[in-house]
């Protein structure tokens, strides 16, 4: 929430920006969208060159665009590069996903991920050069102090996400949304407060050369089993 909100008037001011396209730009738009989206892939394998701060700094301002609740901006962006760190992140997931293979997922959950080829191991989280732990807050503080509550904030935090996610791929980077669960122990090493709850650990970077994905992850659901018109 932006501290001028606080007991502010609504304000309406004209749409800013909007551009209109004919239905034949419209056709041509989407098209070529749906094909820049569909190359981008969930990747597990990394390479360790090195991304440019900046870059990542414009994708996560890109994913500050995203509506929200109220307005209320109910996300943080906790970005790692520190290699110390990454290895701290590794060994707690590593961890949670030791006991989330060993039982705690159950057998129709094991079998949903058998085509996927995951395991316990997340050497990426070391390999990539930039881990975005992505927080949600249910309350926020304004620089006076003064506490207000978020609303939708798993909604607007997952638009967020999406916004991220196609940033980083406009950029020419892969990405991996890992959700080690729980995912707690991320608050204590982002230095996150307890009102925040981690949603995902997303990895970014290029991918490794000899990158591979799981034909499986390939396969899509067509239009009439994702929508219906009325």
């Amino acid at each position: 929430m932006l501290e001028a909100q606080f007991d502010a008037e609504f304000l309406p001011i004209p749409l800013p920006d909007y551009r209109e396209q004919s239905v034949a730009e419209m056709r041509a738009s989407v098209r070529d969208f749906h094909e820049f989206v569909a190359r981008r892939h969930t990747v597990r394998e990394f390479s360790s060159r090195l991304v440019p701060r900046d870059i990542i700094e414009q994708c996560i301002l890109t994913a500050g665009r995203a509506p929200s609740g109220a307005n209320h901006q109910p996300w943080h962006f906790a970005v790692i590069g520190n290699a110390a760190m990454k290895k701290t992140i590794r060994e707690g997931a590593e961890a949670e996903e030791r006991e989330f293979y060993a039982g705690r997922a159950g057998v129709e959950w094991l079998a949903a991920l058998k085509p996927i080829g995951t395991d316990p191991a997340k050497p990426f989280l070391e390999t990539a050069p930039w881990l975005i732990c992505i927080f949600g807050a249910r309350r926020s503080k304004g620089a006076d102090g003064r506490g207000y509550r978020n609303y939708y904030v798993p909604e607007s935090v997952s638009i967020a996400t999406g916004f991220l996610v196609l940033a980083l791929h406009n950029a020419g980077l892969a990405t991996l949304t890992h959700t080690p669960a729980p995912m707690g122990f991320l608050n204590e090493i982002c230095e996150r407060p307890k009102t925040e709850k981690p949603y995902i650990l997303l990895v970014t970077g290029y991918p490794d050369e000899g990158a591979k994905i799981p034909k499986h992850a390939t396969v899509k659901k067509p239009l009439d089993q994702i929508a219906t018109f009325f």
